[in-house]
């Protein structure tokens, strides 16, 4: 006998409708999956039987052949565990096939008949949500598929639970979440700006930041407080909204770092990978190519700690995400394109040994040992990256103070309304390239919103003489000129907004020791 069951698969962040067919007949028994399956769908085959033996259903011993259709794409996982399970039943004639054209089924099985999670339950929920169909899968994924609002997500435990409902011998309510609700209770932030001793001048460059959407280096000694200043951050972004809320959660439920306990992504996402990383862990990657830190950080914060101490070739795969605000991964049967629109932060010492700026320990390097650790950051990637700044030592009155400093509520206002002017002034341009804030500006749109005086070109022309600062840095320097001129509310740069925007430019300005 022949059973069709539906389910689904994922490429990229893109679901697409699977037709598990199961087909049970007379002969040797044999159980074969067809239908270019991966290694983990093949062995579904041992834990199906297992999990429907244990369940209490014992089947007559058949030759089983599985198709996986569309049979022209790679299976993979073990989420077809479950509608091959049911299917095996139907062709059995152990479970009838009255309503199964009504469902989309996924779920990994136990051997003992547990549904264990899976990965990309909330885009597999779009997709059931678009086709008018009704959803079953592990009872730990229903919350995070009900944020699709489809109303029809049922979530179980166990393999006996999903039969019983199919042959109507249960009533099961399907899962609700009160989105809205639950997207305001998870954006909160255990930690905030006020919790940073000193560094007043860190913290403004980091309030530039946020405001213009600029990407950020941090240069300083050892313990001066980069990475705790880079992990606040976020708390000063505006808050996401809605959409950008689910947009993130769909990558996070794909690649599966999704907490079942908190089903949405409601603050920025923080991703802070280690050096050690390959370039295909930071980009995506494998032979269907899953999400990599740069995805996972959409709409969010990518922080590089150590940055030299990556390898080069790692990072020079981030030129193409900070341009276009998306990866594209390519493999021989497929191409995947992921998006990745996130904010870089990254931190490193000024020297080798890292006191090259310390007032209390003396740096032991040479000019040109400075100039070769500096070096490993190539010049197209430092070209993309708008300020950077020393992070001083601490003195012991600013450890010791008790003043206690400005917080993220106070500071994300301010950001918020600068960012408000950029949107309302690049909403009318033309074209079809998109812009949300000033770092996204290019030479055309710098011409006519970044227009100083005479005063101003002046004081520019000085400065780029005076601390040999290299062509490069002078636009970069009219962008951040113009985040400082919004934060005040000018519609116009003044001079002193290019004299502070001068000062973000320290790895421009030549070594002198």
């Amino acid at each position: 006998m022949l059973s069709k069951i539906l389910s689904a698969g994922i490429i990229g962040i893109e679901p697409y409708l699977v037709e598990v067919e199961v087909d049970a007949v007379r002969g040797l028994p044999s159980f074969t999956t067809v239908g270019l399956p991966d290694n983990a769908v093949k062995e579904s085959k041992d834990r199906v039987q297992s999990a429907l033996k244990n369940s209490g259903y014992l089947l007559p011993p058949q030759k089983i052949t599985v198709n996986l259709a569309p049979a022209d794409i790679k299976k993979e996982g073990a989420s077809y565990d479950l509608p091959i399970a049911i299917g095996m039943l139907v062709a059995t004639g152990k479970v009838s096939a009255g309503k199964l054209d009504k469902f989309v089924i996924l779920g990994e099985l136990a051997l003992d008949g547990t549904l264990r999670p899976i990965k990309g339950a909330l885009v597999v929920s779009d997709l059931a949500k678009k086709l008018g169909l009704s959803l079953i899968l592990p009872f730990k994924n229903s919350h995070e598929a009900a944020i699709a609002g489809s109303g029809f997500v049922y979530g179980f435990n166990t393999l006996r639970e999903v039969v019983d409902f199919l042959e109507g011998r249960t009533e099961v309510s399907p899962a609700q979440v009160d989105v809205e609700k639950l997207f305001e209770k998870e954006s909160k932030w255990s930690i905030d700006f006020s919790d940073v001793k000193g560094q007043e001048h860190a913290k403004r460059a980091l309030e530039i930041a946020a405001a213009g959407g600029h990407n950020m280096l941090m240069i300083g000694p050892p313990g001066t407080g980069k990475t705790m200043l880079a992990r606040r951050l976020p708390t000063i972004l505006p808050k996401m909204t809605l959409e950008e809320a689910l947009e993130t959660t769909r990558i996070h439920s794909v690649a599966g770092v999704l907490r079942s306990k908190n089903p949405i992504v409601a603050v920025r996402p923080f991703r802070a990978p280690h050096h050690t990383i390959s370039d295909a862990g930071l980009t995506g990657g494998g032979q269907i190519p899953k999400p990599g830190e740069v995805s996972l950080a959409h709409n969010g914060v990518l922080f590089l700690d150590e940055l030299p101490e990556f390898r080069r070739n790692v990072l020079e795969v981030l030129r193409q995400p900070l341009e276009d605000g998306f990866v594209v991964l390519s493999r021989a049967k497929t191409t995947i394109t992921y998006p990745s629109r996130f904010m870089l932060v990254a931190a490193m010492n000024p020297c080798p040994c890292g006191h090259y700026t310390d007032p209390y320990n003396p740096c032991t390097c040479t000019p040109l040992a400075i100039q070769r650790y500096r070096s490993k950051i190539s010049g197209p990637l430092l070209d993309r990256i708008d300020i950077h700044i020393d992070v001083p030592s601490l003195r012991y009155e600013e450890l010791a103070s008790k003043k206690e400093g400005e917080s993220s509520e106070k500071i994300r206002e301010r950001v918020d309304r600068a960012r408000k002017i950029q949107v309302e002034r690049f909403k009318n341009l033309k074209g079809k390239r998109k812009i949300y804030c000033n770092a996204q500006m290019e030479t055309k749109e710098i011409k006519v919103f970044c227009q100083i005086d005479d005063e101003s070109e002046n004081l520019l022309r000085v400065a780029m003489e005076k601390f040999g600062l290299s062509a490069r840095a002078y636009d970069k320097i009219l962008k951040i000129s113009r985040t400082i001129a919004d934060l005040e509310g000018s519609p116009e740069i003044k001079p002193y907004h290019i004299a502070e925007a001068i000062q973000y430019r320290t790895l421009d300005r030549n070594i002198d020791l």
